[in-house]
């Protein structure tokens, strides 16, 4: 008999764990969904080796040993999908599956100079995070998880804010990922302004294995475990049974 499968969400930049909560709940009792906060997020210490996309990689991968976990799935939101494709490419033991949910490519994400600079300015500011918040829904949130989200967004460390988008957004890791050999998922909103689904068409879809679905969530934006929990849970669960 199969042991359990456990999923462990990855979250987005300016993020924390906590934003898979209401997929969590919808996948309980079956299915048990563990969600760290990533290092220098949420409330989360600095990874020890560093704020890089594999530093964070190495992160997770402490997080299994300690769980000791033996069947997995990563899910990557965004920030959180760079990190797992990377980690998945190095085919550790009890990885099962990959679900990417709006993530960022494992090609430099497509963000200009300008929008990188402001989002540097933008850090620690209220007014900031909330046009940020506006800019990243389509779907109307209940007022608790806009709270959620503005708090996470204003307590990220420095250090972890400035190297996502300096580095960690830039770095190229599309020449690993043919050593990825798990099933795969692809989950993107039509209404996405920050990644279209355009961009994981091109950029992430055809470097993952081969018959890997991407999936379309109707009037959803980027943050899809807040905006479309149900229908996330849905693919999550429907994934997991075929593995």
């Amino acid at each position: 008999m199969a042991a359990p499968l456990t999923f462990i969400g990855l979250h987005y930049w300016a993020g924390s764990g906590r934003a898979f909560q209401h997929v969590a709940r919808r996948l309980a009792p079956e299915y048990s969904f563990l969600a760290p906060d990533l290092g220098g997020f949420g409330g989360a210490p600095a990874p020890p080796q560093g704020f890089s996309v594999d530093a964070y990689a190495r992160q997770i991968t402490a997080f299994v040993a300690q769980h000791s976990l033996t069947r997995y799935v990563l899910v990557g939101h965004s920030m959180g999908g760079k990190i797992a494709l990377a980690l998945a490419a190095n085919q550790p033991p009890g990885l099962v599956g990959v679900a990417l949910l709006s993530p960022s490519p494992p090609t430099p994400e497509p963000m200009t100079d300008e929008g990188r600079a402001a989002s540097l300015k933008a850090f620690g500011k209220k007014d900031s995070a909330e046009n940020t918040l506006r800019h990243i829904t389509a779907q109307p949130l209940p007022a608790e998880d806009q709270a959620q989200i503005l708090h996470d967004n204003l307590h990220s460390s420095r250090p972890a804010w400035e190297a996502w988008l300096l580095h960690g957004s830039r770095e190229n890791i599309a020449g690993r990922l043919g050593n990825i050999i798990v099933p795969c998922l692809l989950l993107a909103g039509d209404r996405d302004e920050v990644m279209s689904p355009s961009v994981h068409g091109l950029e992430t879809l055809p470097l993952l294995p081969p018959g890997t679905p991407l999936e379309i969530i109707g009037g959803a934006g980027h943050l899809l475990p807040y905006e479309a929990p149900g229908e996330v849970a849905e693919q999550l669960r429907a994934f997991a049974s075929r593995l």
